[in-house]
């Protein structure tokens, strides 16, 4: 175990540093065929020849940080050539080495050429049980070869719209998603980029655990856990509180660290909203949606037990949770209560910075979350961006625009659809006539579409980020940092041009028009329809 003989010192750096990477000795991790960092660092950089010679070396304490950044680095530069190696065959149309693995492929393991269904075969195909897995398999990869050379490689008279209606069909079934969905989230990348990312969602994310800086420090938070027999590492640059478990000995949710409050068991991909927030001692911060925790005490720590953090969720019985963390991690600044967010800012408001978290339908977490896969509907993702609609108009009320450190929001989901990340986002640009989009302050990041699909979204929406599993190893999520400012008085000149502007002005997320010079509240009667009946989302949640 690596908890007996003597304890080793390991040299993590200081907590107000860049991170930098720890490999421990043990055992091999079962994710070793994964990235082993959660985010590749593009700022490292180390001489190839010499981490080839270091192969030969034996692994000490010494050489242990040299050796670590030298694979980081190599697996990033691996990493761009392919990704340039694919770009370039993409815009190439296909090399000669292309076309041997067309001719290779094209036939199959009994010798014969790949053939798409027709809509007769399919539905003879389905009446006979279905196809077997190696057949989907292979159906799927021929789908893809195609659709990325269509005009090369199509069968004669078939449409792309027959290839891709085929590969969706082939998706659902293979990873067991409804329809609906598996087409909603086909059409977020490209055709070779969408298999990757339904695949990701089949793999755990990595465990990991954030350092509560209000009790200890990381390095001797990853020293205890070390001698505890963990494995484990720092997650990346963009964190100098977060730690990834690779495998451990002992229950990592019930060491005397854990109960101590040392850490909360936390994904990666949530510490983002509140580094984008970035609080600032004695501020006042409300945190809408805050239940387990894992974002308010992150919060509280940040502001060093200072100012004064109010946590709020609509369920009340999730607040239990919430409690007992808020106390387990020491944090002396946080109030907890219980509203349904739209009440803000009636109950109360004037903070200096907010942080929404919004419900939201789950597709970022799929790999936690499988029942996500067949239980979303169309009518689901109305409801949803409804209520998130609501939301973020109540947040940003909530903020003070007079705020001397602040004057921020940050809205943030685990999701990945358009219709509640950029969609909401446009809507509060276009209701709110005194709020922008900031940078994020987050490094990494895909940025947000600013068009999708026929849609139009303001052009300062790429300033938000996107994150997703197959790229960055953690839960997909979405992150906008909004900067609230005072209300302008309107002019009769400025009420003209608003006038003109919202004649010509279409609406991305709905196809109404409305002008940025006039704030207008959420109006439920656009989507009476959607809310009549027994059943209601907002009345759930």
């Amino acid at each position: 175990m690596l908890g007996d003989g003597p304890v080793e010192e390991l040299d993590l750096g200081s907590d107000d540093e860049p991170p930098t990477t720890l490999k421990i000795k043990g055992s091999k991790s079962k994710q070793s065929s994964r990235p082993a960092k959660i985010i590749p660092d593009a700022l490292e950089s180390s001489d190839s020849d010499s981490s080839n010679e270091d192969e030969e070396e034996r692994i000490t304490i010494a050489n242990m940080e040299a050796r670590s950044r030298a694979l980081d680095a190599q697996a990033t530069a691996d990493a761009e050539i392919d990704a340039e190696e694919m770009q370039r065959a993409e815009q190439e149309g296909g090399s000669d080495d292309f076309d041997e693995m067309d001719e290779e492929m094209d036939e199959g393991p009994d010798g014969e050429a790949f053939h798409l269904p027709t809509a007769e075969e399919r539905a003879e195909e389905k009446q006979a049980g279905g196809p077997d897995v190696n057949s989907v398999q292979r159906r799927m990869r021929e789908c893809v070869r195609v659709l990325g050379n269509f005009k090369k490689r199509a069968e004669a008279g078939r449409s792309r719209s027959e290839y891709i209606e085929q590969l969706t069909s082939d998706i659902a079934s293979y990873y067991g998603y409804n329809d609906f969905l598996t087409e909603k989230l086909f059409h977020l990348f490209p055709v070779a980029e969408a298999i990757e990312f339904f695949e990701a969602n089949e793999v755990p994310r990595p465990v990991t655990i954030r350092t509560n800086t209000l009790r200890t420090r990381r390095r001797d938070l990853a020293q205890a856990l070390v001698n505890r027999g963990v494995n484990l590492e720092p997650i990346g640059k963009w964190t100098n509180v977060g730690l990834q478990v690779f495998e451990s000995s002992v229950p990592i949710g019930a060491t005397p660290e854990y109960l101590a409050g040392h850490y909360m068991l936390q994904a990666a991909s949530s510490f983002l909203p509140v580094i984008a927030l970035a609080p600032q001692p004695n501020e006042r911060v409300l945190d809408m949606a805050s239940a387990p925790g894992g974002k308010t005490t992150h919060i509280a720590a940040l502001l060093q037990n200072t100012g004064i953090v109010f946590a709020n969720d609509a369920n009340k019985g999730r607040t239990k949770s919430l409690t007992a963390n808020v106390h387990r991690l020491g944090c002396k600044n946080v109030v907890v209560c219980s509203y349904d967010g739209r009440e803000f800012p009636k109950v109360m408001g004037g903070f200096d910075r907010v942080l929404l978290d919004a419900p939201c339908s789950g597709t970022g977490v799929i790999s936690k979350d499988s029942s996500v896969k067949v239980n979303k509907s169309n009518r689901d993702f109305t409801l949803l961006a409804h209520l998130q609609k609501q939301l973020i108009l109540c947040a940003i009320d909530s903020v003070s625009p007079e705020s001397k450190t602040g004057g921020y929001l940050v809205y943030s989901t685990c999701s990945v659809t358009v219709d509640e990340n950029e969609s909401v986002v446009d809507y509060a640009l276009r209701k709110r006539s005194n709020v922008k989009l900031v940078d994020t302050g987050l490094e990494f990041g895909k940025e947000g579409f600013t068009q999708y699909r026929g849609k139009n979204f303001h052009p300062s929406v790429k300033l938000t980020r996107r994150f997703y599993p197959h790229v960055h190893n953690m839960d997909g999520f979405y992150v906008a940092k909004f900067k609230v400012e005072r209300r302008m008085k309107s002019t009769p000149a400025s009420n003209d041009v608003a006038a003109d502007d919202e004649k010509t002005t279409t609406v991305a997320s709905g196809g109404t028009t409305g002008a940025h010079s006039e704030d207008a509240g959420f109006n439920s009667d656009e989507d009476r329809p959607y809310l009549e009946g027994p059943f209601s989302l907002l009345a759930s949640t």
